[in-house]
């Protein structure tokens, strides 16, 4: 049987007093306030659904730019969890803000560009003042996750050409417009990516969901998706407990609506590439 990575999950503690609640924007995130899962919860529900390790990253719409919890996450349970961090990339100190969360045993950086207060892209993507965080990432093969739009692709193609060996991994394929159906001419933003050797996808809840809209099926676009990048750069992402649904349910619709896929393309994007794109996975 292969190995499963879920490679996107969250947890929050509820333990106010020593996690307490600093928001991105100032606003916790409705599904964290609705239906929190703790540490222990994310075990019990990986262990319900057969998945073998899991990715905890930072609830920015929580905790911010405090990625403490995460860290008791992959502390406690290092053979079934890697972590991904948050920091304020333009803050004078980042760099070594960086460091600090890699040397607490964390993996890989996430840049939270979009939120509750701020509906559109971000415009800080490739502010120079991000550049220190880029190079070091590159140096020392530390993947950066990505919660973008489309609208962010062209200020990553400048990144892009900065860093040129930065991996970069795209939550939720950076919310491509599907609904126009093929040719799908709307997500050309997205498939202009593939050429970039760097440029890793998220395939989550929110894609499956966008993937069924309108003239859209996910056997027209998960094919194309594949043709694209490979399934080598391809990696599935719960989005639990965001997104509704149990994690055995999460899982189960994921691979229904990838069944027409390759058994060895399945195999990769539900676990293979994490490890790729984490290399502590394989250990």
């Amino acid at each position: 049987m292969s190995v499963v990575i879920d490679t996107h999950t969250h947890v929050i503690s509820p333990d106010t007093q020593r996690y307490p609640l600093a928001p991105v924007g100032g606003h916790q995130s409705e599904w964290s306030a609705k239906r929190p899962v703790s540490i222990e919860g994310l075990l019990s529900s990986m262990d319900a659904a057969g998945i073998d390790r899991a990715v905890v990253v930072q609830a920015s719409t929580v905790y911010g730019n405090d990625n403490s919890y995460v860290v008791e996450a992959v502390r406690h349970h290092a053979d079934r969890f890697a972590g991904v961090f948050s920091i304020d990339v333009l803050a004078a100190d980042a760099v070594t803000q960086l460091q600090r969360w890699l040397d607490a045993g964390l993996s890989g950086l996430r840049l939270f560009t979009t939120g509750s207060t701020m509906p559109g892209q971000a415009g800080w993507l490739d502010d120079e003042r991000s550049f220190p965080v880029w190079e070091y990432a590159q140096r020392h093969n530390v993947s950066i996750c990505l919660q973008m739009t489309a609208q962010g692709i062209p200020a990553l193609l400048n990144m892009l050409g900065r860093f040129p060996q930065v991996r970069v991994l795209l939550d939720h394929l950076a919310r491509p417009e599907l609904a126009g159906g093929p040719p799908y001419e709307a997500a050309a933003p997205l498939f202009s990516l593939a050429s970039h050797r760097g440029v890793y996808l998220k395939l989550t809840n929110r894609t499956i969901a966008e993937a069924a809209r309108g003239a859209s099926t996910p056997e027209a676009f998960f094919p194309r998706v594949l043709e694209a990048f490979g399934a080598d750069r391809i990696a599935w992402g719960s989005n639990f407990p965001a997104a509704e649904g149990s994690l055995p349910e999460l899982l189960t619709q994921a691979r229904a609506s990838l069944a027409m896929l390759p058994e060895a393309a399945q195999e990769a994007i539900f676990g293979g590439t994490a490890r790729a794109i984490y290399p502590v996975l394989a250990a």
